[in-house]
């Protein structure tokens, strides 16, 4: 699915960061983009894309409201990128923050394939948006309880989509987007939105039933659970 044939992307999370990028690189390969987000931005308008605004991932009430404005097998690329980073250690320690973050970054993306997985058409693609901070392996420095656990837990339902919806021939990639200059990383990070956007596409695009479940940096690396 290339997208010059008129196919569908979702993206949700796509008012700002790699979300909005993501939106502004698939309509310019031709795909009709339908964007997703508790509000909209002057800078997703001029993408062109459907905006469809209210949307929280964390409200299964406006996730279903979505679904009902979108067709039966209408979505061929749903894309999940709403993520929320705080920056939280031992000192200080709050559960609040590590429960804000379990709900916005790892259930957040699964009732949000749950609620539209009806909208997804025969061979569509999922992208979830994590973190190689999520990686047990590749922790070496600690800290960020509540994001790291948050996108690990991400990282498992991915695998688990993965699996579950194969029979279905819904393949699903579990996607590092790079440290990215973003307004999240309060603009700190080793690329811009744009490379990251172009390398995650890139991803979807290689994205088949045979690597389905895989955990990808965006570069193409492969990433350690």
């Amino acid at each position: 699915m290339s997208g010059t044939d008129g196919t569908t992307a979702l993206v949700v999370g796509a008012n700002r960061g790699i979300g909005l990028e993501l939106a502004r690189q698939l309509g310019d390969r031709g795909f009709r983009v339908v964007a997703a987000c508790r509000k909209s931005s002057p800078e997703l308008e001029a993408t062109g894309a459907e905006v469809h605004g209210g949307v929280d991932v964390t409200d299964p009430a406006s996730l279903r409201a979505l679904s009902d404005r979108l067709a039966a097998g209408s979505v061929d690329w749903l894309l999940v990128v709403a993520g929320i980073l705080r920056r939280d250690g031992l000192d200080g320690f709050d559960p609040d923050s590590v429960r804000d973050q379990f709900e916005v970054n790892a259930l957040g993306p699964l009732q949000t394939t749950v609620a539209l997985r009806d909208r997804l058409a025969p061979g569509a693609k999922i992208g979830l948006l994590t973190s190689r901070m999520g990686s047990i392996e590749d922790n070496t420095s600690g800290g960020m309880y509540g994001y790291r656990m948050s996108k690990a837990a991400l990282n498992m339902a991915g695998k688990s989509l993965a699996l579950d919806l194969k029979s279905g021939g819904i393949s699903v990639a579990i996607l590092h987007p790079g440290f990215v200059r973003t307004e999240m990383t309060g603009g700190s990070g080793h690329i811009d939105a744009e490379e990251s956007a172009s390398g995650l596409i890139e991803r979807m695009d290689a994205l088949t039933l045979e690597n389905s479940g895989s955990f990808w940096h965006q570069s193409g690396e492969f990433l350690p659970w």
